[in-house]
């Protein structure tokens, strides 16, 4: 159990008394502990004010996707689809998170067909049939949202918009098993069930994360995994949740730029991503 006596005020900040606030969740995670798993660091708890926050960096990124709904298109470069995200996101009073982070020089991911994320915009030109993810991470008064979506340019082949769909289907599959005492487990395993019955396979190398004060924080989310494993969720949490599912093999491999992974067989791969938070009641969808 926490060592806080039942009249003191909360670790979490809410201003309310411990037995008022965490202590019935604590005396929870304490049994499931137990179990073998694992309770989240107090740390990635957020606060209301933190929460708030997040949501609108998160909404700052909706918005900005959406433009890049209306402008995306056969001809366009991914070189201009980063300035157009560069500059609606300083015109919406935010900072694009990926620029120069750990180096990475461009302020959007733009990934073609068998890249299977990070990919750095170029000169290259985006043509009929190509299927795109545009990972979009916002920076807005100090908090950070994060989402990425696919889009099919122009008519694509069958094979493409099954994987495309499929994908989004494993995203919302994960995001629906998300509440309070569920496990991170549980969400790699609705992901990974929906992917492989419909013939596809899940990347390993990559997961969600937590987000909100920083880019990157506990935990790992792992789009493969068995149920009831690893960290338990409880109110207050926010990640992300963000499958890459594959036409091939889930191996990848990462170009000599450092940052481009691609499926190792060539295949065609697609991602979409959401932030969400752990409510009381189940879960929210910060980037809807």
């Amino acid at each position: 159990m926490r060592e806080l006596i039942n009249k003191d005020e909360c670790w979490c900040g809410s201003g309310k008394k411990y037995k008022e606030c965490h202590f019935t969740i604590d005396e929870k995670l304490s049994k499931m502990e137990g179990e073998g798993l694992i309770a989240p660091p107090r740390e990635i708890i957020k606060t209301s004010e933190q929460i708030e926050g997040i949501r609108k960096s998160s909404q700052v990124t909706k918005k900005v996707l959406d433009m890049v709904a209306e402008r995306i298109r056969a001809g366009i470069t991914t070189d201009e689809i980063n300035t157009l995200v560069h500059e609606y996101t300083l015109e919406l009073g935010g900072i694009p998170a990926t620029l120069n982070y750990r180096g990475y020089p461009k302020s959007v991911c733009v990934s073609i067909n068998e890249v299977v994320c990070h990919g750095i915009p170029d000169e290259r030109v985006l043509k009929e049939g190509d299927i795109v993810n545009v990972d979009v991470t916002t920076i807005y008064k100090g908090y950070y949202g994060d989402s990425s979506r696919m889009f099919i340019i122009g008519k694509a082949s069958e094979k493409a918009i099954r994987l495309v769909e499929t994908a989004k289907e494993c995203l919302y599959a994960g995001i629906n098993v998300v509440k309070p005492f569920a496990t991170f487990g549980d969400i790699g395993h609705a992901i990974q069930t929906h992917a492989e019955e419909k013939g596809y396979s899940v990347v390993r190398e990559y997961g969600g994360h937590g987000i909100g004060i920083q880019f990157h924080e506990e935990p790992f989310v792992d789009h493969c995994a068995e149920p009831h494993t690893g960290m338990i969720m409880i109110p207050g949490m926010t990640f992300t949740i963000e499958p890459m599912i594959n036409e091939g093999t889930y191996r990848c491999k990462v170009l000599r730029d450092g940052w481009t992974a691609v499926t190792a067989d060539g295949k065609l791969t697609a991602q979409w991503e959401h932030t969400v938070l752990v409510t009381e009641e189940g879960v929210e969808i910060l980037t809807a």
